[in-house]
This record gives structure tokens, C-alpha cells and sequence, in this order.
């Protein structure tokens, strides 16, 4: 037999009271059900767990080794209590998503906002993830649903176009560059300020520099579009977002905002699963919800 979670638990409140006695009563057994759990635990594991003394017990080497673990495994059960808790009480539970900037800045708070109308009993675990890494925790199980940009390596994957976005180039108000749209050869030669340079935006960016056989003049790396708004709105260059992410950025700070006239500057991002047919119902709730009608 293997140790069962109420030995366990027993085990740790005799660590804890240095006391079967009163660990016993506790749990409610008697004194002597206590002492064959423990007995019963040292057979199953092969190791001697406690010491008797006249004061009480101690823990041996072992005892203290199997305390650190069963603590673990006792916070995990309760986790887990607690997530099919959802369940049980009626169609509830978690779903998992990871997104990445683009998606959160535009398009993912109202989406769960509705879902969150539709289905109040369901809740959403949300994280801000690169795509890469959102390709990874999908393909590993980590989490449920991905929402990624084209272009991320999606092998292995089930994805569905989700949103689209056009990308602008974002400019303090009287920046001389004139033109109601611009292609993005012409911003090269002017500095930039853009995100770090593991994200899919600054990846695209320098991929494109380098097919006009230059490369990306940046003279600011920051972690997010806001603050790239502010090192634009303090004239330390000039940069490319998401449009519905920079628009009320652009309000706030008085900048301008010109439509790249690049065919790739228009993204597809898709949502990623790793079998439709397999995720939970609430999952699949989700994804139906999120996809385009």
C-alpha cells in the first residue's frame, strides 16, 4: 500500500505537536488507531519516522525528510480541493490563458469581460506571456488557451484567427514627417524607441530593417507600450504599436499616429489549442466565445 492522505496529514501534526496524543485527538482517532497509522506509514516507506521518548516523539532524519514533502503535497491537495470545488458546486471552474501585449492592449479585456457576462461562474486564470512562451506552455499543458501573433512557431497546434491589427508609426505632434500613410523603409534613417527585443513586434521590426539591408536605429528599449509612448512624447525617437493599443496613448500625450503602408504592417493573431476536441467544456466555452461569429 501507498501512504494515503490521512496519514499523512496525521504525520503532521504529530510533527507539529511532538505529540501523538494530541495530534490523535485532533483528528479525531484514538490514541491507539494513531499509533498503527504511524506504524503502519514507517512499514510502507521502509524508515523509522519518529522517535518515543518520555517527553513525546522527535523526528528521525527521515521523519524530517518525509515532513518537507508531505507538507508540499498536503498544499497541493488542497489546491486541487479547491479548483474541483468549482465543479462540484455546478458547472463552475478554471480556465487558463496566456496572451501576449498586443492581445491584452487591445482585444482581450473586453472579450473576457462578455465571456465573464455569459459565464459568471466560470473563472479565468490570465497571464501576459511572449508568443514563443505561450507556444511552449500550450504544447506542455501549462495552460489551455494561447493567443498569439502570426508568424510564432505554432507546429503541433490547433489555431484559429482571433483579431487582427494594423500597425501605425507613432510620432510626437510636429515631427517633420509628413503623409497620411508611410512605408516603413522611410523611418530608418530617424531613431527609434521600441520594445525589448524578445517580443514578436521588435523581432518583425528588425527582420523588415534588415531586408531594406539596414538595421533598427534604437536608441530606447523599454518592457511596454505605455512607456513607450512616453519616451516617444519626450522626443527620444520615434516608434511602431499596435494602433487600437496606441490610440489612447496618443490622446493622452499628444502624439501622432501614421498608418504603416506595408502589407505585412496588418497581423493576424491566433488563438492556439493543443486539441479542441480534448480541452475541459469550459475551455471550449471560451475558445467558441472568443472566435469571430
Amino acid at each position: 500500500m501507498r501512504p494515503d492522505f490521512a496519514s499523512l496529514a496525521l504525520f503532521i501534526a504529530i510533527a507539529e505537536t511532538r505529540s501523538i496524543t494530541k495530534a490523535a485527538q485532533a483528528s479525531h482517532l484514538a490514541l491507539a488507531a494513531a499509533s498503527r497509522r504511524i506504524s503502519q506509514l514507517e512499514e510502507q516507506l521502509g524508515a523509522r519516522l519518529l522517535y518515543r521518548t518520555a517527553r513525546g516523539v522527535e523526528l528521525t532524519p527521515a521523519g524530517s525528510a518525509l515532513l518537507a514533502h508531505a507538507r508540499t503535497l498536503m498544499e497541493q491537495v488542497a489546491h486541487m480541493r479547491a479548483d474541483l470545488s468549482d465543479y462540484v458546486k455546478g458547472g463552475k471552474g478554471v480556465v487558463r490563458v496566456q496572451a501576449n501585449t498586443s492581445a491584452l492592449a487591445q482585444f482581450v479585456p473586453e472579450d473576457l469581460a462578455s465571456f465573464a457576462r455569459a459565464f459568471p461562474a466560470v473563472r479565468v486564470s490570465l497571464e501576459e506571456r511572449r508568443s514563443s512562451e505561450i507556444v511552449q506552455s500550450v504544447l506542455s499543458g501549462a495552460t489551455d488557451v494561447g493567443i498569439v501573433v502570426e508568424g510564432a512557431p505554432v507546429h503541433g497546434l490547433q489555431c484559429f484567427a482571433y483579431r487582427g491589427d494594423r500597425l501605425v508609426v507613432v510620432l510626437p505632434r510636429r515631427y517633420p514627417l509628413r503623409g497620411k500613410r508611410v512605408a516603413f523603409a522611410r523611418l530608418l534613417d530617424h531613431d527609434f524607441v521600441g520594445l525589448e527585443s524578445d517580443t514578436a513586434l521588435s523581432r518583425l521590426l528588425t527582420e523588415h530593417a534588415l531586408a531594406e539591408q539596414k538595421s533598427l536605429r534604437l536608441r530606447v528599449q523599454v518592457k511596454s507600450f505605455d512607456v513607450v509612448a512616453r519616451m516617444i512624447q519626450a522626443r527620444l525617437g520615434i516608434g511602431v504599436l499596435p494602433e487600437t493599443a496606441a490610440r489612447p496613448f496618443a490622446r493622452a500625450l499628444g502624439l501622432r499616429l501614421v498608418p504603416l503602408s506595408d502589407p505585412w504592417a496588418e497581423r493576424r493573431m491566433l488563438l492556439c489549442v493543443r486539441d479542441y476536441q480534448q480541452l475541459p467544456a469550459i475551455a471550449r466555452q471560451l475558445v467558441d466565445h472568443l472566435l469571430p461569429k
